[in-house]
Parts: structure tokens; C-alpha cells; sequence
């Protein structure tokens, strides 16, 4: 099936200050004939507080592009800005400690920090009952659900007290009801904080649900194809009307091929 997709300017114009800022930014690994780029010239403004989505194919650049932002990774060409501070990332896997309890695990970022330990317990203990795991705080991470391990690594990343939260994944492995309770823990976390997010997925209501963006990349070079404005009151759910419509015209640009640049 044939999808025209409109061109669209290759950077969002922010009414405020942007938090972040992309400005060309392209990524090469290799060189010469090995030479591969996993992203090509993208540009992108993103507001404090912003909830945005990315999606696209697999091998599009997703990770990729959460691995420069971070700071993993350095860009080929092109510059990322962030106004404040180092980003917090949670992966696909919780990778949590396992000889260490739930609590600990959480305060391991502050730790590092060097923070008064009574500023660590009652920080664990508000990030904790924030995620839904109080009770669980001397439990290890092999007594943890799938979910449970996603929600105290999710708390982990909330220690770092980073204004931007990067999320990679984070409920992919993840079954149905379990993931769609994290979805409303989230959002609830995430209007509690008012953190900046960035939030790779490849389920598309997944990102209609959670997203005041979505951003849908090329195959590769990922480059930005299309952003679409989620103007659906929340809480959402991912059965509506609403989130049903647009996950479904994202999906036939998605299966189009999501071939031109520009974001709207």
C-alpha cells in the first residue's frame, strides 16, 4: 500500500526555550567501504516536560539515537544540547544488582553521589512507594515479578534526579496486563515530576498512548519522517476510539516506509 506523506520542516519551532535540541546530527560507524550510518542530518526540538515517542523499523537507529543523547556515544556530525544536566537512562533489561536488596539497588546512584545516607533512605522510600514497591524494599531481584524488576529499575532512574529520562524498550519483554499498568504508573510518574522523556517502543499504540509526540525514523539511515501532535485527553487507554485511529494511521506510514524527512 502506497502512503504519500507530506513534506514536513526538518525542526520543530518551540514556543519556549527548547530542553533539547538536535541540530543535524548523523552517525557513522566504520570506515571507508564498512562505513554504515545509522543516522543521517536529524533535527528535532523538544519543550521541558515533553513526553516524546520514537518508533520505526528495527535497525532504524533508535538505540542509536538514545545512546548519543546520553552521552554514550559521540555524534559524527551535527551537535545534541540538553539545558540541564546529564540524562538518566532504563533499559530493555532492568539490569539491577543481584546480590543487592530492591532498596539498595535503588540508592546505588546516589551512592555514587556520595549523598548523607539518611538522604538515601528517604529518598529510596518516596522513589519506592512512587513505583509501587515499598513492601518489596529488602527483597532481592531474583523475588521480583518481570514487572516488579521494570518498576525498581524505573525507580533507580528516577535517583539519578535527572531532568531528562531516557527509556529504551523498557516494556518490550513484558506481558499484556503487566505492561498496561506500568503505562498508567508512568504517566502518573512522569505528571508527578514533570520530567522530560524520550521513549523508544515498536508498539505504536504503546507510544499513542503515552506520547504528547511521536516520532516515527526511516529505515536506515534514520532520519525523522514524520512527528504527530497526540492531542487525546489522558488518561488514555489503549483500546480507545482515539488511541485506536491514530496508532492506525501512524501504522500505514510505518508500513509505507516512512521514506520522507521532516516533522510536523
Amino acid at each position: 500500500m502506497n502512503v504519500a506523506l507530506a513534506p514536513r520542516p526538518s525542526v520543530v519551532t518551540l514556543e519556549a526555550d527548547p530542553f533539547v535540541t538536535l541540530n543535524g546530527v548523523t552517525k557513522v560507524f566504520g570506515h571507508g567501504k564498512r562505513a554504515m550510518t545509522a543516522l543521517e542530518d536529524m533535527s528535532l526540538e523538544m519543550a521541558r516536560g515533553e513526553f516524546v515517542c520514537v518508533l520505526g523499523a528495527s535497525g532504524c537507529g533508535k538505540s542509536t539515537l538514545l545512546s548519543l543523547i546520553a552521552g554514550l556515544d559521540k555524534v559524527t556530525s551535527g551537535a545534541i544540547e540538553i539545558a540541564d544536566g546529564r540524562p538518566a537512562v532504563m533499559f530493555q533489561e532492568p539490569a539491577l544488582l543481584p546480590w543487592l536488596t530492591v532498596r539498595r539497588n535503588v540508592e546505588l546512584p546516589m551512592r555514587l553521589h556520595n549523598l548523607d545516607p539518611d538522604q538515601r533512605n528517604q529518598t529510596a522510600n518516596r522513589l519506592l512507594s512512587m513505583v509501587g514497591l515499598i513492601d518489596f524494599a529488602d527483597h532481592r531481584p531474583h523475588q521480583l515479578s518481570g514487572g516488579m524488576r521494570q518498576r525498581c529499575a524505573l525507580a533507580r532512574a528516577l535517583a539519578q534526579d535527572s531532568e531528562l529520562l531516557l527509556m529504551d524498550e523498557p516494556f518490550a519483554a513484558l506481558d499484556a496486563l503487566t505492561r498496561d499498568s506500568l503505562h498508567d504508573d508512568l504517566n502518573r510518574i512522569w505528571q508527578e515530576t514533570g520530567k522530560t522523556i524520550i521513549f523508544v517502543t515498536h508498539n505504536v499504540r504503546e507510544a499513542v498512548r503515552l506520547g504528547d509526540r511521536v516520532m516515527l525514523m526511516t529505515p536506515r539511515p534514520g532520519r525523522v519522517a514524520q512527528i504527530w501532535d497526540v492531542d487525546i485527553v489522558r488518561p488514555r487507554e489503549l483500546d480507545s476510539f482515539e488511541v485506536s485511529g491514530l496508532a492506525h494511521e501512524i501504522t500505514a506510514q510505518l508500513r509505507a516506509g516512512a521514506v520522507i524527512d521532516g516533522a510536523k
